[in-house]
């Protein structure tokens, strides 16, 4: 399997630098207050061959578990686990392994949906009571495939600029949309935790899915809400411009969040797109 058959346009061949790199930063905390950090990472990146031109490729995965502590931490840390196992034996292995271009083969983005739906029923079945959101990105070459549910977050950051990839499955983000409360009222609002989706929930269940062009010099972060519910995201985007790598740059959202309150736990996986 290779690019072209993957449906994406090969990134153009490159000079022997780390321009067709990607650059992770990770970082975890259990924040001010909570006794247990719920939250859950994962994080690979990768240079593979395409001829003579080099091809980024890597997965991040930020979950964040809900309910009861212990139910909570035990599905937020399967449900990463889960995703990045499937998402890597059947997208990352065939791209190493170059399948036969005539056998059939999923699309990044259903493969990504299958992945957090068995997450998904993996919780029901081992740990009722647990709930947690996730958001991933499988990145390829300048493109980035995310699927997510819940409201930890997915950005891309680019030029000076923030922009929020991810719908947040939340109830005030209903209620903005409908025009009963503002963006302002939602920061206080008593039902601002209040998740319609989740993974491990009853009902009827969905994944979203995006594909974005991450372009050299560009960074996605994908974090969970301790870290976006405390820092605004003017304050992330200088953060992560200023800070010489992606690590320096968690570790300097990680403590923003804490100096302002740290009321929840605080998980950022950072990928520098080149440089």
């Amino acid at each position: 399997m290779n690019i072209q058959e993957l449906g994406l346009a090969a990134p153009r061949a490159v000079d022997r630098d780390a321009s067709a790199h990607l650059v992770v930063g990770a970082l975890t905390d259990r924040g001010q207050v909570k006794a247990l950090n719920q939250d859950a990472l994962f994080a690979f990146t990768s240079v593979l061959t395409q001829g003579e031109e080099l091809v980024p490729a890597g997965l991040a995965i930020v979950a964040d578990g809900m309910g009861e502590d212990e139910p909570g931490t035990r599905a937020s840390a399967l449900a990463v686990r889960v995703v990045a196992d499937r998402v890597l034996s059947r997208i990352y292995r065939p791209l190493m392994l170059e399948m036969d271009p005539s056998s059939n083969r999923p699309a990044i983005h259903q493969v990504l949906r299958a992945a957090v739906s068995k997450a998904h029923e993996r919780i029901r079945q081992s740990y009722p009571g647990g709930k947690t959101t996730l958001t991933c990105a499988f990145l390829l070459g300048t493109n980035a495939f995310v699927a997510h549910v819940g409201d930890s977050r997915a950005y891309l950051i680019h030029e000076g600029t923030i922009r929020q990839v991810t719908t947040d499955h939340s109830l005030v983000k209903r209620l903005i949309e409908v025009g009963q409360i503002t963006a302002q009222e939602a920061q206080t609002h008593p039902q601002r935790n209040v998740l319609y989706r989740a993974l491990g929930r009853d009902g009827e269940f969905q994944v979203d899915t995006y594909l974005e062009r991450a372009p050299p010099k560009s960074s996605l972060l994908l974090c969970s809400d301790g870290l976006w519910g405390e820092v605004s995201e003017d304050t992330i985007c200088s953060t992560v411009h200023s800070a010489p790598s992606p690590q320096v740059a968690c570790r300097r959202l990680v403590a923003r969040a804490n100096e302002n309150g740290g009321e929840d736990n605080i998980t950022a996986v950072l990928i520098q797109i080149g440089r």
